[in-house]
């Protein structure tokens, strides 16, 4: 018995673009491209799953009525489920509000790891990630992960880390390792293995690897960053505001950067480029993080109808 075809409209949507000279949001510089479907309340995981697929970018958020939120979240890459995007949100976000379907101000996701807050500002977009915790190299033992697998994953020794710098898993909601190197040319020369970065990553539950450099030589922002999560089928990705936040907190926590608003640089080392801009509020209490707000703008691209 043949099975039945369905189509469905999906809309690409550039996920925390970097603004042009006139600091307006624009398609052709940098970002992370996401699949946004809207109305998406039929659908089943697996055809969610299947859409994702033909869709192929790094994740797809199919958007729905929530009885409890603004709106439902589910994220997919192409091979599985994930409980958080910071790009496909930021994307799914910004493109309501350009449609007049959510207004300026606070709004809410429901995802499958709980309720997020959303702001709407000028256009953009920016989501809730909760207080940060860490794990360092030691507490890894437990999973038979050690930091020379972490570093050899990538081709680097301990020479190339950041003075101060020590790998640490963070995480916000999701986990990620984030490792500092000493500047820029050692963040472009990174050679990852892929294989060994999804094993380690799926003995630490990780999303991915967050590698960055506070080199003054080469950005003006907090850090540049590069992210690798090859378990989730992304080699490397250009904007990941679920990495972000992390980064952000291991910055004003390890390396003491005070400042309330971080602005992260990704995408530069890609082939090609694709510069993106993250932006990180963190929210305090008696100098510790209690939460914060990843944001940034997204701009629609193109129309595609996916059969499934």
């Amino acid at each position: 018995m043949p099975h039945e075809i369905h189509e469905v409209s999906a809309q690409i949507v550039n996920g925390f673009v970097a603004p042009d000279a006139k600091g307006e949001a624009t398609t052709s510089i940098g970002g992370n491209p996401a699949g946004v479907v809207l109305d998406a309340d039929d659908l089943s995981e697996k055809d969610m799953l299947a859409i994702a697929g033909k869709i192929g970018l790094s994740e797809t958020v199919f958007v729905s009525q929530s009885e409890t939120e603004g709106f439902k979240l589910d994220f997919f890459t192409p091979n599985r489920r994930i409980a958080h995007c910071g790009h496909a949100t930021i994307a799914s976000f910004s493109y309501l509000s350009a449609l007049g379907r959510v207004a300026e101000g606070e709004t809410s996701k429901e995802t499958v790891d709980g309720p997020r807050k959303i702001i709407i500002k000028d256009g953009a977009a920016y989501m809730e990630q909760l207080a940060p915790s860490y794990r360092n190299p030691e507490a890894w033992a437990a999973e038979a992960v050690s930091q020379d697998d972490v570093l050899n994953s990538l081709g680097l020794t301990l020479s190339d880390l950041a003075t101060g710098s020590p790998p640490t898993l963070v995480n916000t909601g999701n986990s990620f390792v984030i490792i500092g190197v000493a500047n820029a040319k050692t963040l472009r020369q990174i050679r990852p293995d892929f294989a060994a970065i999804s094993r380690i990553s799926e003995s630490l539950d990780l999303i991915g690897y967050y590698v960055f450099t506070t080199d003054p030589k080469f950005t003006r922002k907090a850090a540049t960053t590069r992210m690798f999560a090859p378990r989730y089928g992304i080699d490397e990705e250009s904007a990941t505001g679920t990495a972000a936040g992390p980064l952000a907190c291991y910055l004003h926590d390890v390396l003491g950067v005070r400042n309330p608003q971080i602005t992260i640089e990704q995408g530069h080392f890609m082939e090609p480029a694709s510069p993106s801009l993250i932006t990180v509020d963190l929210i305090t209490k008696n100098g510790k993080i209690t939460s914060l707000m990843a944001g940034g703008r997204g701009v629609a691209m193109k129309r595609l109808m996916i059969r499934y």
